[in-house]
């Protein structure tokens, strides 16, 4: 069982930036995939991107590609979703997924673990 527990969101003006945490409470994440998804109001539960933990190679919806960034600390068991020119279309509650040998563009259902998810929300 891993647990995930994302933290960071908050309120932002468009433009600004913020840092999502998701720490993984497992031994290793060694062979998983971690994702960070999301989902608006009204809308279905979308990718935002992934990183694989071995080799640290990463993946980008085309909506955030350039302005977000996923990396991750070895030591300590966390991805991370830095997030920057928000914009408030990008409002949404943001989630940490993890899945062990999966593809880089991997959907949703294919991921087994999630965390309960942060509110990000972006002001005009």
């Amino acid at each position: 069982q891993v647990q995930l527990v994302e933290s960071g969101g908050g309120l932002v003006q468009a433009g600004g930036s913020l840092r999502l945490s998701c720490v993984a409470s497992i031994r290793t994440l060694s062979g998983y995939v971690m994702g960070w998804f999301r989902r608006a109001p009204g809308k279905e539960r979308e990718s935002v991107g992934t990183i694989r933990w071995n080799g640290g190679s990463t993946y980008y919806a085309d909506s955030v590609k350039g302005r977000f960034t996923i990396s991750r600390d070895n030591a300590e068991n966390t991805v991370y979703l830095q997030m920057n020119s928000l914009k408030p279309e990008d409002t949404a509650v943001y989630y940490c997924a993890a899945g062990v040998g999966i593809a880089m563009t991997a959907k949703d259902r294919s991921f087994r673990y999630w965390g309960q998810g942060t509110q990000v929300t972006v002001s005009s």
